[in-house]
């Protein structure tokens, strides 16, 4: 009886009222890892899956073979549309508890996760983004104005009342709709990728959810054609550490990480401090060449912290300590990406405080201009005909009869 097998259940390592205890992150120094070239060999990028790919060390200076010796201009554009995004999150929020919107999904601690690879990527790579990487959006030019419709489903709702909040798309900047069903994003973009290289283009194609999604069978068959067929694709795990009030533990963090997965598909896997702007940058540099030269694709995880509640509908005081985020050893990107420049001596703190104040005054002036189209309970509102609309290329008799009986009823006369 004493070797009776038991089952094993993940336990986060504290809960509400205990103490933060992130001794499970396996951590390295800024700098540590070596960085093969984009071409070589799987057996060549091993330690990569399990390291941490770090740049800025506890000094803010960018060390190692990973620092990507960004422009210290494009820094500052990476540092405002971070602080954009967590504004723009931060008002949402607010209208949200006030009832002007019914729901939000913030990325308050994982703007770099989307800017940061939003910026190395090339501007007609296409993007399979979840819920948390609005800061694409803002990468790519998508106005403040036209994700606040979006959420308010007004009369300049880019999808025409037909998505939840927070599911926004913008095919002229080569974002792909945002699907609130787990992990539809890598097979999307896997085929994307596939058919990219069948027609000879010089495109790549990212993806990103959750490490909780990676429990779902289509992060596996995505892995499959993906290492199959060497699609140009880079799929990202974002394991902020918490599927709503599911620890990563869950879904397989435990045992080994979740970038380790990509070697038994025959894909690199690259474990990255999501926190730091540089290493998100470079790692997403080094997979998109690495795609682009015919090698194929790169799973890479992305080590960050969930600072707020999954979503408006979540309280996170109710499965983990209040005084989690403050220990997070990997600290806030945003503040990281300051201290760095600052370091550089081409930042200050007044003109942070000066940007705070632009980026407010932007957000503010956009909301405003967004209630001109509607708000959610009073205004103008969505003609219900657009329902009939962008869902059949030729309209089928039986929606056409359909359609002509709503509008009888609608105007009698």
């Amino acid at each position: 009886m004493a070797n009776r097998s038991r089952l094993h259940v993940p336990h986060a390592p504290a809960r509400p009222g205990e103490t933060p205890d992130f001794s499970y992150v396996r951590l390295s120094a800024a700098g540590a890892l070596a960085k093969p070239d984009c071409t070589a060999s799987l057996d060549a990028c091993a330690e990569l899956s399990e390291g941490l790919i770090r740049v800025l060390g506890d000094d803010h200076h960018a060390v190692g073979a990973w620092n990507p010796s960004v422009e210290a201009h494009e820094l500052q554009v990476g540092l405002r549309t971070m602080l954009l995004t967590r504004l723009f999150d931060d008002r949402m929020v607010a209208v949200q508890r006030q009832g002007r919107i019914s729901f939000y999904v913030k990325s308050t601690g994982e703007e770099a996760v989307a800017v940061a690879a939003g910026m190395a990527l090339k501007n007609d790579d296409f993007l399979f983004p979840s819920y948390r990487q609005q800061g694409l959006q803002l990468v790519r030019g998508t106005k403040l104005v036209d994700l606040m419709c979006q959420l308010l489903s007004n009369t300049n709702d880019m999808c025409k009342g037909r998505q939840l909040p927070v599911l926004y798309h913008n095919a002229a900047a080569h974002l792909f709709s945002i699907s609130g069903n787990l992990a539809t994003q890598f097979p999307q973009a896997v085929g994307y990728a596939m058919a990219c290289a069948i027609k000879g283009e010089d495109r790549v194609a990212a993806s990103w959810i959750g490490e909780g999604s990676s429990a779902e069978a289509d992060f596996h068959q995505a892995l499959v054609f993906a290492g199959v067929y060497r699609a140009p694709v880079i799929l990202k795990v974002v394991n902020n550490q918490w599927a709503i009030s599911t620890f990563q533990g869950t879904a397989g963090g435990e045992q080994r990480s979740f970038a380790a997965r990509g070697p038994g598909f025959g894909i690199p896997g690259l474990r990255v401090d999501g926190n730091d702007f540089l290493a998100v940058y470079a790692a997403t540099q080094w997979a998109a060449e690495r795609a682009r030269r015919g090698h194929g694709a790169t799973l890479m995880e992305l080590v960050t912290y969930r600072v707020s509640g999954h979503s408006t509908s979540d309280d996170p005081s109710r499965y983990r300590s209040k005084d989690e985020p403050s220990a997070w050893p990997l600290g806030d990107p945003i503040e990281r990406l300051k201290q760095h420049l600052m370091t550089m001596g081409v930042w200050s703190e007044a003109q942070h405080q000066a940007l705070v104040a632009e980026l407010e005054a932007e957000v503010a002036a956009a909301w405003t201009e967004a209630l001109r189209y509607g708000a959610l309970n009073e205004g103008p509102q969505l003609n219900p005909e657009l329902m009939f609309e962008d869902v059949f290329h030729a309209l089928p008799p039986l929606l056409q009869e359909q359609r002509a009986q709503w509008q009888q009823e609608r105007d009698p006369s």
